[in-house]
């Protein structure tokens, strides 16, 4: 019954996406007008690959949708081409693009990854051809999966989790979760609590190695901006609230302004989620009176700027500098929580509120370990802001605890490769076996 279930809902998914692919690309260049979809490339989203598949050598095809799963997984994706095969990395979007281009491309191919129609699919498979697919944290798009098993291609989800209101979800419809996860050879899981929820919905192999995050290294910044900006702040006091959903940023707004007072010259940095909420989010702060500087517009934070407005993307290792303690948004408006590893990597003083269950093992041993502070309410956010403000003592001390915490929780880069080793070696022996056959061959 349930397995009939799954395979009409499969079906109709097919066939809703043949129906929906004519309207698919006058989609695909609205959003490009709109800057979201790199017109340049566009084509890479229908399957039409941008570059050749390099011959005789083994393919591995690693998807990590956005910005922090392409850095959580790009350590892993090293080792594995430094094992010799050739690394294929896709993204879906346009700052996950440039990152990679930029940090990874020589030693890996980047192709944005096609819309999940069985065409665009198809013609991605057809020239790349890969021997494995890794996917990273929670990438389960059907007529990929399905179409990579057709093909007999083994699949592995990495750095696995499926947050509570996800799990919640697929419990609803667990015969055609099921359906999906089955086509997973393994699945490697960020936590116990993570690989409990795979089990339940049906997976066979599940391992449990950590966080890939861990691994990662922690942000960087342009030396050249900070020398700029940097002797503009001076000696001012700083805070600064990260990743802010909407709400939180006129929360943050409403402690700035409760202690400016105490802390003559205070300036607090704000760095949206989304950066594209950067005007509004300025309109709004201005209305409540106000002075910000945006980061987009080439504004400088200087005396008398209330708000230094982050309204960037890949600059957080920047925001980082500037600022010893750090706030992590939607944690107090918004549910889930964002990562908190960079700043605790770069020994910031980090607090969070309650609604962090898509990092609650991080968070967990980060409040164990001294290093964050887990706030109620904005009262909590004011209170702990003016705290660590006055206690430059306090603040490095939960800073260097941070660092201490993620010291702890690295690892989870060579446990992944270990649960990998058996897709990984039989293509390093077809690659071994190949140059062994090279040997003694007439050159052209």
């Amino acid at each position: 019954m349930s397995d009939g279930k799954a395979r009409a809902l499969l079906s109709a998914y097919r066939f809703l996406g043949s129906v929906v692919s004519p309207a698919l690309r006058p989609y695909v260049s609205y959003r490009t007008r709109l800057g979201k979809e790199d017109g340049a490339r566009k084509r890479e989203r229908f399957g039409h690959a941008s570059a050749k598949r390099p011959e005789g050598v083994p393919l591995v095809w690693i998807h990590a949708a956005s910005v922090g799963e392409t850095l959580a997984v790009a350590p892993m994706a090293r080792l594995i081409a430094e094992e010799g095969p050739q690394v294929l990395m896709t993204t879906g979007t346009r700052t996950s693009a440039e990152i990679v281009e930029t940090r990874f491309s020589d030693w890996l191919i980047h192709q944005y990854v096609p819309l999940d129609v069985k065409s665009a699919v198809g013609r991605f498979l057809d020239h790349w051809q890969p021997d494995l697919a890794i996917f990273a944290e929670s990438e389960l798009w059907p007529n990929t999966l399905n179409e990579l098993s057709a093909r007999r291609v083994p699949q592995v989800l990495v750095n696995a989790r499926l947050s509570d209101r996800s799990f919640e979800r697929w419990k609803k419809a667990h015969w055609f979760a099921e359906a999906l996860i089955e086509n997973f050879a393994l699945i490697v899981a960020q936590s116990e609590v993570d690989a409990e929820r795979y089990r339940r919905l049906g997976a066979g192999s599940v391992t449990v190695v950590g966080n890939l995050k861990a691994d990662s290294e922690a942000p960087g910044c342009d030396p050249a901006i900070l020398a700029e900006i940097a002797p503009v702040i001076d000696r001012r006091p700083v805070w600064a609230a990260l990743s802010t959903h909407p709400g939180e940023e006129l929360i943050a707004a409403t402690c700035h302004i409760g202690l400016k007072r105490r802390h003559r010259g205070l300036l607090t940095v704000i760095v949206p989620r989304h950066a594209d909420r950067g005007d509004a989010i300025a309109e709004e702060l201005r209305s409540v009176g106000l002075k910000v500087a945006q980061r987009s517009k080439g504004e400088m934070p200087g005396e008398g700027i209330d708000i230094y407005l982050g309204d960037t993307m890949g600059e957080m290792g920047l925001y980082l500098e500037l600022s010893k303690i750090a706030f992590i948004g939607k944690s107090l408006t918004g549910e889930g929580g964002q990562n908190p590893l960079e700043p605790a990597m770069l020994g910031r003083a980090i607090l969070s509120g309650r609604y962090v269950q898509n990092f609650r093992e991080v968070y967990q041993t980060l409040a164990e370990g001294g290093a964050c502070v887990i706030l109620k309410d904005e009262t909590g956010l004011t209170r702990e802001v003016d705290a660590l403000l006055s206690s430059p003592d306090r603040r490095a001390d939960m800073g260097e605890a941070a660092r201490a915490c993620v010291s702890t929780m690295r690892g989870a880069k060579e446990r992944t490769m270990k649960a990998l080793s058996p897709f990984i070696n039989p293509l390093k022996v077809a690659i071994s076996l190949d140059r062994r056959s090279d040997v003694g061959r007439p050159r052209p």
